[in-house]
């Protein structure tokens, strides 16, 4: 399998993390929450964590105060489906196909739900044939990218699809909640909106070729609790404990060994590294489990100061600026993580 095209999509508005700190200490629910809440929400958003600015869907950032259910569903129904289409319009183009060349549609998302689903509306728009194989994908959280690919792949290798336009989109401002959960806090300052795409194909195209090589994953069930959603008053809620980053490093450590222990690979031959970049904290613990420099980690972390933490799509926005880099060919490694707890790796043969 092949990805022959890249497209990534955010909504035009970006608002700076100190903006989230003038905006949060006028809202109606900053009052309500306790002394040790406030420091959090200061410390995250005037802090060094990363993160410079976020890409949000909202015309301004008060309306992410209005936590309410049909507000916060509008919200999601309004822009996941808009993001998505974009993000699949930018990948067809960028593989100089139309959209009569895909036989199958695979999109994954955890900050909302639709029924039919999100494939529904993005065919639609981007004019797709009646007769493609739509199948929504949900509840990966943060890690769904990986997972989506590698059912693309088995799609294409059993010969039933030629071409697969591969999309995550998270609309996580949709999911959005305060109170003096710890976890809940910080997501609300980290995660931002946004939108992923890649077509696959059986075979290369003119442009820099980049072959799925190998792929493996792990779920670890006795860590569900670290890091999921949970449905409270109608409304979607981030858990997220402290022990996130260190899972994520052990887990994305233990998928990258298996699958180059299975290939027969050493680890010194990855030339570049695709990394879901979580936060900062996360981004630090999985550099230092797998010694890697800032050098090497440069995209993600771009990628987490430019947009947060976007959750699915985000793998497809650090590949595309390694690949805009023009950095050097090789075995690269794709990482992602999230709900489950679950980890996924791909190794990825860039020319």
């Amino acid at each position: 399998m092949f990805i022959v095209g890249l497209g990534t999509a955010a909504p035009p508005q970006s608002y700076a993390q100190a903006e989230g700190w003038d905006v949060v200490q006028r809202a109606p629910q900053f009052a309500l929450l306790n002394s040790r809440s406030r420091a959090i929400l200061k410390k995250i958003l005037t802090g060094r964590n990363g993160i410079t600015t976020r890409h949000l869907a909202l015309d301004n950032l008060e309306q992410v105060f209005q936590i309410d259910p049909n507000i916060l569903q509008e919200r999601f129904v309004r822009n996941a489906p808009a993001l998505a289409a974009e993000a699949g319009a930018k990948a067809l183009h960028n593989a100089a196909l139309s959209s009569q060349d895909i036989d199958a549609l695979l999109i994954s998302t955890c900050t909302g739900y639709l029924c039919p689903g999100l494939t529904s509306y993005v065919a639609e728009v981007l004019g797709m044939r009646s007769d493609i194989l739509a199948l929504d994908l949900v509840g990966q959280g943060c890690g769904a990218a990986i997972p989506n690919l590698r059912t693309g792949e088995a799609l294409l290798a059993s010969g039933r699809s030629h071409n697969l336009l591969s999309i995550c989109v998270e609309v996580c401002s949709a999911a959005f909640y305060l109170d003096n959960d710890p976890g809940v806090l910080i997501s609300a300052c980290l995660f931002g909106d946004g939108s992923g795409a890649a077509v696959l194909s059986n075979s290369a195209n003119s442009k820099r070729s980049v072959r799925w090589k190998a792929s493996g994953s792990v779920l670890n069930s006795s860590h569900r609790n670290q890091l999921r959603f949970e449905h409270q008053n109608g409304m979607l809620r981030n858990i997220l404990s402290p022990q996130v980053p260190q899972l994520a490093a052990e887990h994305v450590e233990q998928v990258l060994s298996e699958v180059l222990g299975r290939e027969g690979i050493q680890r010194e031959r990855i030339a570049g590294w695709i990394l879901h970049p979580g936060g900062r904290e996360v981004l630090n613990a999985i550099r230092t489990r797998l010694g890697l420099s800032d050098k090497e980690v440069r995209w993600s972390a771009a990628n987490l100061s430019d947009f947060g933490n976007l959750s699915s799509p985000s793998v497809y926005f650090v590949l595309q600026a390694a690949l805009a880099e023009s950095a050097p060919g090789g075995l690269w490694w794709m990482s992602s993580f999230g709900a489950g707890f679950s980890a996924h790796g791909a190794l990825l043969e860039v020319d």
